[in-house]
């Protein structure tokens, strides 16, 4: 059964940045792509960022609301997928939710939340202005 458990929210001041972790189990870490999503209040789940399994050269993808601010990355030594958050916005405020099991043929068309087969508990992070 596969767990993803996330951890690294908190609150945080605009401007700041924050890591999130999301540690992996019940699954081959090395070869399964790895997301995050997240939900702000009274909107619905929105995608983040995901990035490849390691041998296909861990490409990336991001949001264009988070691009060139957030940064995901991987450490399969430890079944553990980051989430960088640097210069955060109050809009950042949501539960960010760890996933894996993309649906889709190719990770680069798995971008919303019925794409994705696993999901963590999520975190919370909350950026004041």
């Amino acid at each position: 059964q596969v767990q993803l458990v996330e951890s690294g929210g908190g609150l945080v001041q605009a401007g700041g940045s924050l890591r999130l972790s999301c540690e992996a189990s019940g699954l081959t870490f090395s070869s399964s792509a790895m997301g995050w999503f997240r939900r702000s209040p009274g909107k619905e789940r929105e995608f983040v960022a995901t990035i490849s399994w390691s041998n296909s050269g861990g490409t990336t993808y991001y949001s264009d609301s988070v691009r060139g601010r957030f940064i995901i990355s991987r450490d399969n030594a430890k079944n553990t997928v980051y989430l960088q958050m640097n210069s955060l916005k109050p809009e950042d405020t949501a539960v960010y939710y760890c996933v894996t099991h993309c649906v889709r043929s190719f990770l680069s068309r798995c971008s919303k939340e019925g794409d994705f087969a696993s999901w963590g508990q999520g975190t919370q992070v909350t950026v004041s202005s």
